[in-house]
Formats: structure tokens, sequence, C-alpha cells
């Protein structure tokens, strides 16, 4: 092991590249530890099964990747945006129709796709402009990041008025300051798992000053089975459920995009596979008991920090997911154990890479702000976006609620296809102006 104090430029592991079983295991871990944290607590608010969740995820990320020939690298967990339509259908319907609703909704993805597949992807450009889904994935980073603050500043107990927790502070610093300095500053197989060693040296003080509950760890037993559930179909359940699918599919595409960004591939013309994938991952959680999947901004943020790409580490997670989940209860405990100020502290370096990834996008765009349609969408992209999510205000719409990414993209769509290319404003700064020269009008106006 080698350590450098000036960072050093890491090789990247490609998308179809290889690495040992030895080093594939750890990487995977890492994955498996950053979407387990969220994973889990969809179900938890919804009472729904965490075991089934996470082995679903587990099932549906390997099938993600058969339907995509492990081309795209992503890993898929529970879906967010159906809280609330699962709560209230659960509370009047049951779970079970919970889960038919979940069924149909993976049937949207499939339709979706095949449309798609029918009408090709050139739309996208056009609709989703790079001033436009690179706000987007702003937003989705930046709207995360009053997750990751309560997170680590209130070992998750802001939302029930608990206090800021200075032991949990500390632990998440130094959760995310590990992770930091092993990405930045050490070469080698170091260098690719940093969010792993981050979590690990966290757990380990955060169990070194109490804050570690072992006790279910030691209770639970090593091997059990999961309790599969079976759907029935309401149809007052589907259309509780069922049309959340369009918020999710927006979230999607934001999320293969940046992917794209992050691994230097366009995946425009692999939506409908993308989809297909995310639809049928979906359709097998309805089916055993599991939660809506889709793809994961932790694990998106984990690819951006190690430069690790490769397929193969996230059929290495889904595999651990499928075990951990349905057959390894003790290991689940473990994993479950790990205090939210140690995630809190790995997720404020994630979710701000996502955010950080789409500015890199308006910069590879070479987006010109000098367009004053450009500085619009943006600005009322990242505004609406970013402050409804970090407030946690949603759109009710009937039954249904739109959240703040969603909201923000929707109008960035509708600004995007009704604001002129060129306006008068455009005159005032134009892109090649000399820098000098407004300084020194701005001086002369004085």
């Amino acid at each position: 092991m080698r350590f450098h104090l000036k960072h050093k430029e890491r090789p990247v592991i490609g998308v179809d590249d290889r690495v040992s079983t030895a080093k594939a295991i750890p990487l995977a871990l890492q994955h498996f530890m950053s979407m387990f944290g969220s994973t889990v607590l969809v179900p938890f608010l919804t009472g729904m099964s965490p075991s089934l969740a996470i082995m679903c995820s587990g099932i549906g990320t390997i099938l993600y990747l058969l339907v995509t020939r492990g081309k795209i690298p992503s890993y898929l967990g529970s879906s967010f945006a159906f809280i609330t339509p699962i709560i209230v259908v659960g509370a009047s319907m049951g779970p079970e129709a919970v889960l038919g609703g979940i069924v149909v909704t993976g049937c949207v993805y499939v339709a979706v796709a095949l449309l798609v597949k029918i009408i090709g992807t050139a739309w996208i450009d056009k609709v989703l402009p790079t001033p436009v889904i690179a706000s987007v994935i702003i937003v989705i980073g930046l709207g995360l990041s009053s997750t990751a603050v309560e997170m680590a500043f209130f070992n998750g107990g802001y939302a029930t008025g608990g206090p800021f927790v200075l032991n949990g502070f500390l632990v998440a610093m130094l959760t995310l300051i590990v992770s930091i300095v092993f990405s930045t500053c050490f070469s080698g197989f170091w260098s690719t798992i940093p969010v792993l060693v981050g979590i690990v040296v966290g757990y380990v003080s955060a169990f070194s000053i109490g804050l570690v509950d072992f006790q279910p760890v030691i209770d639970a037993p090593w091997v059990g089975l999961p309790t599969l559930m079976h759907p029935t179909f309401n149809i007052a359940a589907i259309l509780l459920i069922a049309p959340v699918a369009f918020v999710v599919i927006i979230e999607h595409i934001g999320h293969l995009m940046v992917v794209g960004e992050i691994v230097g591939k366009n995946y425009n013309s692999m939506l409908p596979q993308s989809l297909l994938g995310d639809g049928l991952a979906t359709i097998t959680a309805g089916l055993l008991g599991g939660t809506p999947a889709t793809t994961y901004s932790e694990n998106i943020g984990v690819m951006s920090a190690t430069r690790v790409y490769s397929t193969q580490i996230f059929w290495y997670a889904g595999a651990i997911a499928f075990l951990v989940g349905g057959f390894c209860p003790k290991i689940e405990a473990l994993i479950n154990s790990i205090p939210v100020c140690v995630m809190g502290g790995v997720s404020l370096l994630l979710f701000g890479l996502i955010a950080s990834n789409g500015l890199r996008m308006l910069v590879a765009g070479q987006v010109d702000f000098s367009k004053a349609r450009n500085l619009m969408l943006v600005s009322a992209i990242l505004v609406i976006g970013v402050g409804m999510e970090c407030v946690g205000v949603k759109i009710p719409l009937g039954d249904y609620s739109l959240p703040g990414m969603a909201t923000a993209a929707v109008i960035g769509i509708v600004l995007n296809l009704i604001l002129p290319k060129d306006t008068s404003q455009d005159d005032i700064y134009p892109a090649d102006i000399d820098k000098k020269d407004v300084i020194e009008n701005c001086t002369d106006s004085k």
C-alpha cells in the first residue's frame, strides 16, 4: 500500500473490464452497503418486508443486467416515489393489493419501453437538451443533500424533532474524511474502495463510543428463508400506485444520462432496454413481496468516486443482496446495525458527486450562458427543484403528489419547448465579448 500526499490520477476500470474475484467482492460490498440504508428505509416506512426488499433489489439488478446485456452499470433499489400511495393502499386494502399495484407499475415501464423502441430516441435531445437534463441531475444530487445532512448531523432524528448529535456528527465527519482521503490520496486497489473503507472506519468508531446496538446481530440466525407474499389485483389500488411510474421514468432517464456522462458513453439508444429492465425488476418485486425498483443515485455516486464502472461488480452486488436478503438474517442484521450517522457521512460525499456530475455535464456540453434561454432554464429548474426537495414540498394532484425533482423536470421541459432560441437579451453580452471590455464599461458607468 502506498500513500501519496499529492493526488495521482487513478486508472479507470471500464464498463467491460474484469477484475479478480478477490477484488470484485469488496467492490461489490461497497455498492451493496451504499444502497442498503435507502433500500430498507422504504419498506420500513411502508410496513413491507425489508428482507424481501433487499432480496428483490438483488434479483432486479441481475434482471436489469441481463436485459441490458451487461452494458449499463447500475444498481436497482427501492423507489421512494411510491411511499405515499403504498401507505394509503396498504392501510385501506392490504399489502396484497399493494403488490398488485406494483406489478402493474412494472407493466407501465414495459409499455413505455416498447413505445420508446417504436418511436426511437431522437426526441430525447429535443425534449431533454443538456441544460435541462444536467440541471435535473444537479437537483437529484442537491435535493438529497438535506437527507444527508439530517443523517450526519442528527443521526436521522431531525424529522422527529431530535437534537443535534455531536458524537454522531463527529463519526459522520470521520467517515466522510476517510472516504475522501482514500479516494484522492491512495493509489491502487485502496483507491477503488474509499466508501467501503469509510463505512468500516465509521462503524468501528461508532461502536467504540456506544452508538451501535449489536444485540440484534447476536440474536439473528445465520440461515433463514424469506416469507414470500403474492399480489391481488384491485383496480382502485392500481389507479393509486401505477401512475407514479411516470415520475420514476423521468428520474430513470436522468440517472441513465448521468451514468453515461460518468462512464463516457451515450446510452440514449439503450433507453428501451434500460426501462424494460427496470420494469421487469418491478414486476418481479410485486410478485414476490418486494418494493418498486429504480436505479440508485447512491451507486452512481460510488462509481463517480471510485472510477470503477465494470458491470461485473454489479453482478456480484446483486448476488450478495439476493443471498443476504433471502437467506442470511445475521449478515442483514449486521449491515442494519450501521448507525445512520455513518451512512450520512458517506451520503454527504455520494450525493454531492451526483450534483457535481451535473455541473460537469454543463461544462462538457459547452452550454452557452450568454443565451438568455439557457440561463432561465437552468435557474428555474435549480431553484424550484432544490427548494422543493430540501423543504419537502410536493404538489398535490388528487391522490398523488409531484415531488420537486419531477416538478422541476416538467417545468424545464415546458420552458425548453416554448422559449425562443434567440432573444433580444442575447445581444447585451454575446458569447465572444471581451471580459476586459465588460469590466471597463462597468467602471465607466460608475
